[in-house]
C-alpha cells in the first residue's frame, strides 16, 4: 500500500511540473538577437516621424450643393522639420486640390504645398502643427552606401499606417523614371518591400538615419516583388531647401528653348537642337542661334548641341542633368552643330531671375 501511495505522489509530482509555467522552472531566455532589438529600436524612434499624406478633391454634394472634399489617393511622408515642414513624392500630391497630413498621434492637419520637383519626384508641405507633436529625422550620407548595408522602410501601404520592412541594399547608382519622364540617376535600389502608399516614406539606415524617400517599385503585378527604389538622401539634402525658399528647382540660366528632339535626327546628329536663343542670356552672347525661316519661309533648323564640357548631351535630359550639377558663374565650353559642320562656344552661366 506504501509502494502504491508513493507512485501516485511521484506521477502527481510530475504532472505539476509538466502543467507548470515555463518562467516557474526556468527563466525563459531573451528572445531577440542583436539585430531585432536594433530593428525595434530603429521602429520605436523614427515612426513618430512618419505621417499619412492625404490627397483630396473638392467635388459638390449633388443634393446639398456644398462642396465637399473626398479622398482621391493616399501616400506616405516625413516630418523634416520642426517648424512644420514634410517631405513625400511629387506624384502622391500631383493634382490634388488639397492635402492633409495625419500624425501618428491621429490628429490631422490641412497642408500647404510648399514647393514640387516633378524631376526629382519630390515635394515639400507646411502643417501649422505645435513643435512638440513634430519629430524631424536625422539626415545620413547615402555616399556611405554599400550594397549588402541593412535598411529599413516605414510607410503607409495599402492605408496600413506605421507599416514596416526590412532588407538590404540591392545595387546602387539606378536609373529611375520621374513623373515628368526625366531620369532620377544614382537610385538606391532594395529588396525591402516597399508597397503601393510606402511612397514618400523613409528609408533608414541601422542608426536611425534617413539615407534615401522610397519613390517606387517594380512590379508586372502592383505588389511589392522585391525591387525597390529611393532618392538618395543626398539629392534630397541638395533639393528640399531650394523647395522651401524658391517653390522649385533652381537652375543656372543658359537661356535657349529647345525644338522637338526629330529635327536633331532629320539633322542625322544625336543632339539637343535650339528652338529659340533668348536675347540678352548666356546663349545668345556667345552667338549661338535657334531655328530660323529661310528665304522661301522654310524653317530652318538651328544650332545642336551635342556636348557640355565633353559630355555627351544625346537628348533634352542629359543636358539638363549637366546644367543643374553648374553654378551661376560657371563657364561651359558648348560643343554644337550648324550647317553641319562642328563648332565651339564658351557660355558663362547667370543667375535665375527668382522674384
Amino acid at each position: 500500500m506504501m509502494l502504491t501511495t508513493l507512485k501516485h505522489c511521484l506521477w502527481a509530482a510530475v504532472a505539476i511540473g509538466l502543467t507548470a509555467a515555463p518562467g516557474a522552472l526556468a527563466e525563459a531566455p531573451d528572445f531577440a538577437t542583436d539585430d531585432e532589438r536594433n530593428t525595434i529600436e530603429i521602429f520605436e524612434f523614427a515612426s513618430p516621424s512618419v505621417v499619412y499624406v492625404n490627397r483630396l478633391q473638392v467635388v459638390r454634394d449633388r443634393r446639398s450643393f456644398d462642396l465637399l472634399s473626398i479622398p482621391s489617393g493616399a501616400g506616405t511622408g516625413f516630418v523634416w522639420s520642426e517648424d512644420g515642414y514634410v517631405v513625400t513624392n511629387y506624384h502622391v500630391v500631383e493634382g490634388a486640390q488639397q492635402v492633409s497630413i495625419t500624425l501618428p498621434d491621429q490628429s490631422s492637419w490641412p497642408a500647404e504645398v510648399i514647393g514640387l520637383a516633378p524631376d526629382k519626384d519630390l515635394a515639400v508641405l507646411k502643417i501649422e502643427a505645435p513643435k512638440e507633436q513634430l519629430n524631424a529625422l536625422p539626415l545620413g550620407d547615402s555616399d556611405e552606401l554599400a550594397v549588402g548595408r541593412k535598411v529599413l522602410a516605414i510607410g503607409n501601404p495599402f492605408g496600413l499606417d506605421a507599416t514596416l520592412t526590412t532588407g538590404v541594399v540591392s545595387a546602387l547608382g539606378r536609373e529611375i523614371q520621374a513623373p515628368n519622364q526625366r531620369k532620377i540617376r544614382n537610385v538606391i535600389q532594395t529588396d525591402a518591400a516597399i508597397n503601393p502608399g510606402n511612397s514618400g516614406g523613409p528609408l533608414l539606415n541601422s542608426r536611425g538615419e534617413l539615407i534615401g524617400v522610397n519613390t517606387m517599385i517594380y512590379s508586372p503585378s502592383g505588389a511589392s516583388a522585391g525591387i525597390g527604389f529611393a532618392i538618395p538622401v543626398n539629392i534630397v539634402k541638395e533639393i528640399v531647401p531650394q523647395l522651401i525658399e524658391f517653390g522649385r528647382l533652381v537652375r543656372p540660366v543658359f537661356g535657349v528653348e529647345f525644338a522637338p528632339a526629330y529635327w536633331a535626327k532629320r539633322a542625322g546628329v544625336d543632339g539637343v537642337p535650339l528652338l529659340h536663343v533668348a536675347a540678352g542670356m548666356p546663349a545668345a552672347k556667345a552667338g549661338l542661334q535657334g531655328a530660323r525661316r529661310g528665304p522661301w519661309g522654310r524653317v530652318e533648323l538651328g544650332d545642336i548641341i551635342i556636348a557640355l564640357d565633353d559630355h555627351p548631351t544625346r537628348n533634352y535630359d542629359e543636358f539638363l542633368t549637366l546644367l543643374e550639377a553648374r553654378k551661376p558663374g560657371d563657364t561651359l565650353i558648348v560643343h554644337y552643330v550648324r550647317d553641319g559642320k562642328l563648332r565651339q562656344a564658351t557660355v558663362t552661366l547667370a543667375a535665375p531671375n527668382l522674384e
